[in-house]
């Protein structure tokens, strides 16, 4: 391995036990502040904060399946890892690095809470569009998988993500 591809992941680690730390810290913020008070409004009508232990996944969907999402997210950590770790050290494949970073917090954020808890602390709430609940670290998840999704669509081409195969393609460098 590289000392550049060392460096890139050692950012990547940096860059997770960062967002980690600042999730895990609205979720403390929002257990003293908000737990058992009522809902403090940000913006009146449309954004609130509303403490929630939320016991299943989004939209309480699955409720009181503590191993079922800790297995889960296990199984989610391995592939965005895998992909890490297999992530060239190009300039082109940075923003790659960190939006696996991101999910890789999301992830293990929301995993902190349901060994800790057996839930998740919400507090999020969107009150114009009644959206669920929800915490800084399912933005890290969601935001992350949407852009990857529109980044592998819209912007690298296969050849770009060989490095993802279990086979070892040869692609042309300029192909």
């Amino acid at each position: 391995m590289s000392i550049k591809k060392k460096i890139f992941l050692f950012l990547d680690f940096l860059v997770i036990v960062g967002l980690i730390a600042f999730d895990q810290y609205t979720k403390r913020w929002a257990v003293v502040y908000l737990k058992d008070k009522p809902a403090y409004n940000l913006i009146n009508g449309i954004l609130e904060l509303n403490y929630l232990e939320n016991q299943g996944a989004a939209f309480g969907m699955l409720p009181n399946q503590k191993f079922f999402f800790i297995f889960v997210g296990v199984v989610i950590l391995c592939a965005a890892g895998y992909v890490l770790v297999k992530l060239p050290d190009h300039k082109k494949y940075t923003i790659l690095h960190f939006l696996f970073s991101l999910m890789v917090a999301g992830s293990i954020g929301n995993m902190i809470d349901r060994v800790r808890y057996d839930y998740v602390v919400d507090f999020i709430y969107f009150v114009r569009i009644n959206f669920p609940i929800f915490n800084v670290a399912d933005i890290y998840a969601t935001f992350s998988a949407l852009a990857l999704i529109i980044m592998l669509l819209f912007v690298y081409k296969e050849t770009d993500l060989y490095f993802i195969s279990f086979k070892q393609k040869k692609y042309r460098k300029y192909q």
